[in-house]
């Protein structure tokens, strides 16, 4: 069962899909963040960032295979997963700047960023703003197409990766789209429609790694290659028969990439779990 950790400014009472995680809450103007910690208790921190209309619990396979690195922090961003609705959404300037606050209230540093789709122009704005916190930068999938940057496009290119979706990932987003609603979904996909991530990119000093599934209609590969040409130091990887999804249905290749980028060793096989 999930524990329980209480201080200032931070509660717990709900369960978390993660095994032994501890539940923390921040706050900070009338948001919260939500954050599930699991893995070890030494090295370093690891902190996860969800995509639109999705929660913490669909980082549960991969979570589960770098735990063994170090404290793996995954968040509930505003709005979503467990985090309350604030009156209005934070522009992605600001919500980079929200997690970094986070990150520098728990203490941490040295800290290997990882965001997956919208949590990726969370990670590029959090990673500019504060490149003494994040000197690793893992982004899985990252939004939105410069070229395709209006919300039928996005439909389309959703409905498109959607043919693909295995069940698990229909699970996880049946649970956590209908936990935030449309309102919120619409109110949110706003802020990233309008965030130029391209002129944030050449400001990101850390080490980054793009990730990107090679079925993947959100993120294709000649827009993977204009992120990895405007940070100063970054490389791709392609995982394939993926989608957009792949850090869900494909967290072993994702999370072998990251191992390689970070040059950790291979898991204990006691470590990983089917």
């Amino acid at each position: 069962m999930p524990q329980e950790k209480q201080n200032e400014g931070r509660s717990s009472t709900a369960i978390t899909a993660f095994e032994d995680a501890t539940r923390e809450r921040f706050e900070r103007d009338g948001r919260e963040i939500i954050s599930f910690r699991s893995g070890a208790h030494t090295g370093r921190p690891i902190v996860l960032l969800h995509g639109i209309g999705m929660g913490h619990g669909y980082w549960k396979g991969l979570a589960e295979e770098l735990a063994e690195y170090g404290p793996v922090f995954a968040l509930d961003l505003p709005g979503f997963g467990e985090s309350p609705e604030p009156k209005e959404p934070l522009d992605m300037p600001a919500s980079g700047a929200f997690v970094a606050d986070f990150v520098r209230a728990e203490g941490l540093s040295d800290v290997i960023l990882i965001g997956h789709s919208m949590g990726t122009q969370v990670a590029v704005e959090a990673a500019a703003a504060a490149p003494e916190l994040f000197p690793d930068l893992i982004l899985l999938a990252p939004t939105i197409n410069a070229t395709e940057r209006s919300i039928s496009r996005q439909a389309l290119r959703m409905l498109q990766d959607m043919m693909s979706f295995q069940p698990r990932t229909l699970y996880y987003g049946a649970r956590y789209y209908l936990a935030a609603g449309p309102r919120w979904y619409v109110k949110k996909l706003a802020t990233m429609l309008t965030h130029e991530v391209e002129r944030t990119l050449p400001r990101v000093r850390a080490h980054t790694l793009v990730v990107h599934g090679e079925r993947d209609f959100l993120c294709p590969t000649v827009w993977v290659d204009e992120v990895v040409s405007r940070i100063p130091d970054a490389h791709a990887a392609t995982v394939p028969g993926r989608g957009h999804e792949t850090m869900i249905s494909g967290y072993p290749e994702v999370a072998r990439a990251i191992r390689t980028h970070l040059g950790l060793p291979a898991p204990t096989p006691r470590s990983v779990k089917g």
